[in-house]
């Protein structure tokens, strides 16, 4: 079953072409104008093995909120639809990664659920051009646009590109075991509801 899905977002904002293959090998083609957005895409792709393409064009006079933020949008409903209805998933996945000085951890729920518990914050207000503060802005659109729900905790750490970094690993390898196949389950959804993905806001599984 090929697990792959492309997303095109259009607004007067923004304006962004997305490919997944959660089955990939973690190649990348990212360019968002944000240079360190494009790098965390790329950390994000690498460490997960899914193959990211997207492309983003945006408002970047005014400033990179509109397109970090419909980047996430965009590669969370990417994300989602490559899942299809989640039949034989793992669903669930964590991490925790070490960044020299740094160490964060990461959990999720493949659930149907969007929700984002953020414990991480930064001292410094760019990293590049990247406003730091849009790092959480990143995950909760992503998160909301999935469907998932994601724990993202910083431990400890000083260096704010360590620690912006160490979300993006850790979040790669959380959705890397996750959205691995179950190969005692493999033809069945892992809910007892028996089913996964539903509309925000829908009742657990």
């Amino acid at each position: 079953m090929s697990r792959i899905a492309t997303v095109s977002r259009a607004t007067k904002e923004t304006a962004i072409e997305v490919t997944v293959d959660l089955d990939g090998t973690g190649d990348y083609h990212v360019s968002t104008g944000i240079g360190f957005l494009d790098h965390m895409l790329e950390q994000l792709s690498r460490h997960s093995l899914i193959d990211i393409t997207l492309t983003a064009k945006g408002d970047l006079h005014i400033d990179g909120h509109h397109t970090t933020e419909d980047s996430g949008i965009a590669l969370g409903e990417a994300f989602a639809r490559a899942l299809g209805d989640r039949r034989g998933i793992t669903r669930y996945g964590d991490a925790l990664i070490p960044m020299d000085e740094t160490l964060t951890r990461v959990a999720l729920d493949i659930s149907g659920r969007p929700y984002l518990v953020w414990k991480s914050a930064f001292t410094q207000p760019k990293l590049g051009d990247l406003d730091t503060e849009m790092v959480k802005e990143f995950f909760a659109a992503f998160a909301g646009s999935a469907g998932i729900t994601l724990h993202i905790e910083t431990l400890y750490g000083v260096n704010n590109h360590h620690i912006a970094e160490s979300c993006f690993k850790g979040l790669a390898r959380a959705l890397r075991a996750a959205v691995a196949i179950d190969p005692r389950k493999a033809d069945a959804v892992p809910s007892t509801k028996g089913t996964l993905g539903g509309a925000p806001g829908a009742p657990g599984a």
